[in-house]
């Protein structure tokens, strides 16, 4: 029988995650009400950090669910803290995903949480970990475009609604990438308890550059329309237009007005 003691700090929500939390609604709050001269800045520092907590929020429901299935391990690492610098790297977790944001206007899924696989038992289990953090994805892309596909846009200020509609954008281009079967990505981790013992042994060392072959895919003009494609269908099934988004993401990027380089059609949108 193993025996764990559990402190509170283990689950007490961090203060780093609540201070991103009080950055996310001060600059929500500041877009909503056109309080800030530079609205820009402030859908810049609101999608930033709202993308941030539902990064913490994914990988906390792969560690709550790992909790749950039987490693007890997850509260000790800190990771029920929702703190992201307890993560098994800040960078691919936190930094990396933010960087795409800003260049590429993309959701990609960062590190992740250290699962301790050999404490759970059961397939089911392991696929259930593996995809809890691509539906948290979900769920936040359903919270975001809720005002669109209920017809509730009735009094919501423009700048706002574009935010919104750029970080469902994010929140749907995680979902798909992060569920792809590719190794290293959470759809992987999916099936991975299916599949054969010489199947899992062959894969394992293309795990680390599963990121990498995805973003380089992404790169080929062909794949990333077709890609794309598939994300604004999904959107306008939500109510969420091309041109929301499209205009949201110039919106986020208030440093292009420093250089002319906004687009006017979104400018006079806004």
């Amino acid at each position: 029988m193993t025996t764990a003691f559990r402190r509170p700090s283990d689950r007490r929500v961090s203060p780093v995650f609540l201070g991103i939390v009080a950055v996310m609604a001060v600059s929500g709050w500041a877009v909503w009400t056109g309080f800030a001269e530079q609205t820009g800045f402030a859908v810049f520092l609101f999608v930033t950090a709202a993308w941030i907590v539902s990064l913490c929020l994914h990988e906390y429901a792969h560690a709550r669910t790992a909790l749950h299935s039987g490693d007890i391990s997850v509260g000790a690492k800190g990771y029920l803290t929702l703190n992201p610098l307890k993560y098994t790297h800040a960078l691919l977790s936190i930094v990396l995903p933010v960087l795409f944001v800003i260049m590429g206007g993309i959701g990609l899924p960062g590190g992740a949480v250290y699962i301790e696989r050999g404490r759970i038992g059961g397939r089911w289990k392991h696929s259930l970990i593996s995809a809890a953090g691509p539906l948290t994805n979900v769920l936040f892309a359903v919270v975001c475009t809720a005002p669109f596909w209920l017809g509730a846009l009735d009094g919501v200020p423009l700048p706002f609604r574009l935010a919104l509609a750029f970080l469902a954008l994010l929140q749907v281009t995680a979902a798909i990438l992060n569920s792809l079967p590719v190794p290293g990505l959470d759809g992987y981790g999916v099936i991975e308890p299916w599949l054969s013992y010489r199947i899992r042994r062959q894969v394992e060392p293309f795990a680390p550059f599963g990121l990498i072959a995805v973003f380089a895919l992404l790169w080929i003009p062909e794949v990333n329309g077709a890609f794309f494609d598939a994300v604004d269908a999904l959107l306008r099934g939500l109510g969420v237009s091309e041109v929301e988004t499209y205009c949201g993401l110039d919106s986020y990027r208030f440093w292009q007005e420093w250089f002319g380089d906004q687009d006017p059609g979104c400018a006079l949108i806004r």
